[in-house]
């Protein structure tokens, strides 16, 4: 039997005018990691983040944690605190670097850092004679961390956040946009992000003068001289024209695809509705302004979940487990993890279903056959 076409969790949805920007860096030979588009992308996202932040576009929201966490001061043989339910490229950089990670577990509301245990977490590691030097935050799925209470721990105890909100372009907390909240801030994106440039990410700075050190290490620590010389340890990491080209046509539509994966998770709200026992993932409170990249739901058990993921699978339906907890990743199991195994919870009976703005009305009808046929 032929199967339909399939499902994806979150594909790329172009807008139709990347084309144009795309043609005006070959019209122009610009194809190198600088140029119009590279300039322009930056302002477009200033623009629609506010508060006055400066961005610097880089090749991925990898390396916008990686230098954020230089600008921070991190050094080898630094602590950095990190959330624990999040992909393992919010952590990597910690390593990148020579620093060691302290993983913290999550809260229930939001799925994100927990600011009882951050704190707890804080208080042994000083008492251990070991401060952290950066706080990790990241708003998992779109869904903003507990902002308020995260700053404050922040504040009292003079550690920044790096704020990785490479799933949340377009959510806000009390209105103000994800990725401006953090001493520096990372976006991503990625090919299956709200919007994407092929591959590709951004840091988001508070001062110019950061976000210039971060373009100087992003292009190989090159010093002003005639001839290449370096004085500092450098990256290749600055985004090309052509990708930018496609950012710009993409940051066109922004406003419309946040609307657009909201009102798939609606779908997804308004069928589970009939579905108590499984939970939607949605905002705590009017506070928080979710883009819901990705909508999930938490299942009665592991073996539903799987039972469901394979359901989907078999009717060429994508779908994936919540992400894996860094600390149960065998690479970090050596590092200290703080925290009462919510984090656990959610991976064992979580799932993301197909999110993308892109889906149609047959498409959301096919999925609903299939949840239908298995709840029912």
């Amino acid at each position: 039997m032929q199967l339909l076409p399939k499902i994806w969790l979150s594909s790329p949805h172009m807008s139709g005018n990347e084309t144009k920007y795309v043609q005006d860096a070959f019209d122009a030979n610009w194809i190198a990691p600088l140029g119009p588009n590279v300039d322009g992308l930056e302002k477009d996202i200033e623009k629609f983040l506010k508060q006055g932040n400066h961005v610097a576009i880089l090749s991925s929201g990898t390396a916008a944690l990686h230098l954020g966490l230089l600008l921070l001061g991190v050094k080898a043989g630094d602590e950095v605190i990190c959330q624990s339910m999040t992909f393992s490229g919010s952590a990597n950089p910690i390593l990148y670097i020579g620093a060691f990670p302290i993983l913290i577990d999550s809260e229930k509301d939001t799925w994100n850092l927990c600011p009882v245990t951050l704190e707890q977490a804080i208080i042994d590691r000083i008492a251990k004679g070991k401060r952290p030097k950066a706080i990790i935050a990241v708003h998992l799925y779109g869904m903003p961390f507990k902002v308020a209470e995260i700053m404050a721990i922040s504040e009292k105890y003079k550690i920044p956040v790096l704020e990785d909100s490479a799933e949340a372009l377009g959510s806000t907390y009390k209105g103000q946009n994800c990725g401006t909240f953090g001493q520096v801030g990372a976006l991503s994106f990625n090919g299956n992000k709200i919007i994407t440039t092929s591959g590709g990410g951004a840091l988001v700075c508070k001062t110019l003068k950061h976000k210039e050190k971060a373009i100087y290490w992003a292009t190989q620590s090159r010093d002003d001289a005639p001839h290449y010389q370096h004085s500092e340890i450098g990256y290749n990491y600055r985004m090309s024209n052509i990708c930018a080209g496609i950012g710009r046509g993409q940051m066109e539509v922004i406003n419309l695809r946040v609307s657009q994966r909201r009102a798939v998770n609606t779908f997804y709200v308004e069928y589970f509705k009939d579905h108590k026992e499984i939970i939607v993932f949605q905002e705590p409170s009017t506070d928080y302004f979710s883009n819901h990249w990705l909508s999930a739901i938490i299942l009665n058990s592991f073996e539903q979940r799987e039972a469901l993921r394979l359901t989907l699978e078999k009717e060429n339906i994508e779908s994936r487990p919540l992400w894996k907890p860094v600390h149960l990743q065998p690479v970090f199991a050596q590092y200290p993890y703080y925290g009462n195994n919510i984090s656990e919870g959610l991976f064992e009976k979580g799932l993301c279903l197909p999110s993308g703005s892109n889906l149609s009305k047959p498409d959301l009808q096919r999925i609903k056959l299939v949840l239908d046929s298995f709840f029912n």
